[in-house]
């Protein structure tokens, strides 16, 4: 179903790659537009108090809502000569969205107490989390809808929510950029890949040509952010097949006018090619 289709992935090449190997596996050409990076916060105070506070057992939970927060967290520690499990001190529990973000914890050491199995999302998380008086630090990106923060507030938690990065266009600055990575083979994927795939990185104008054209049967966002880049640059999307990297994405997505034409139920390459072949399943073969 996805032989010869070319679909865009609109994130940086290294972010891309496990979902580029699932697309080539079945016979796809992926490309990659990079729209957003990731910066250090810029005023680094309010992150590294509560890391203070989270070390000396200030908090009971430690909330990841992203894994870009698990890059920032890696840097931090590495700062102090610590582990990312060393920044915890013994008794304090980690939550966080779903199955990849558990994968990608615990790749890195941290044992994650409560994650959602169903609802794959801050929502997912906030459905069972058990109301109780509890401290939460929660660090975030710059944009991080209030949603989480107020739901665990609504459950009795005294919530301590602090920037950890910002959301940039790409490409971020070199000096500034989150560049510590967790180990690829658990990014957002649980398969084993044949074939390691060199997909081509388009430049915006490129992108824009390629779809005017029709020669690009699917985009990939994987986040509300990425749905307004891609709004932003792309006025009509045409044949071009906008897919959702969960309900967050999609509903911003909507709000923008952009037709979804898939979600994803899980956010992994298996999950997003589900989605795909979904789309295509009734249309046969590119010409």
């Amino acid at each position: 179903m996805l032989a010869g289709r070319r679909i865009l992935i609109t994130r940086s090449a290294d972010r891309a790659q496990p979902l580029a190997d699932a697309l080539g596996d079945r016979g796809a050409e992926p490309l990659v537009l990079p729209l957003i990076d990731f910066e250090q916060a810029r005023d680094q105070s309010e992150l590294d108090t509560g890391l203070d506070r989270l070390s000396a057992g200030g908090f009971d939970w430690l909330v990841i809502s992203s894994i870009t927060t698990v890059r920032v967290l890696l840097e931090k520690a590495a700062g102090r000569g610590l582990a990312i499990a060393e920044l915890l001190p013994a008794g304090t529990k980690v939550a966080t969205i779903g199955h990849s973000s558990r994968q990608v914890l615990e790749s890195v050491g941290l044992v994650v107490d409560l994650a959602p199995t169903d609802v794959q999302s801050a929502e997912g998380l906030l459905q069972v989390w058990e109301p109780a008086s509890s401290r939460v630090f929660l660090p975030q990106a710059d944009i991080a809808a209030p949603r989480l923060r107020e739901g665990l507030a609504a459950k009795g938690a005294d919530v301590t929510a602090v920037v950890a990065y910002h959301t940039v266009d790409y490409p971020a600055r070199e000096e500034v950029r989150v560049t510590a990575e967790v180990p690829a083979a658990v990014v957002n994927s649980d398969a084993v890949h044949s074939t390691r795939v060199i997909a081509a990185v388009l430049e915006p104008a490129d992108a824009r040509k390629a779809i005017d054209a029709g020669t690009v049967d699917a985009v990939v966002a994987a986040s509300p952010s990425a749905a307004r880049r891609i709004a932003a640059l792309f006025p009509s999307l045409g044949t071009c097949r906008f897919i959702a990297i969960g309900r967050p994405t999609a509903a911003e997505a909507s709000r923008l006018h952009l037709t979804v034409a898939a979600t994803a139920k899980e956010p992994t390459p298996d999950g997003i090619v589900a989605a795909l072949e979904s789309v295509f399943a009734n249309e046969g073969n590119p010409q």
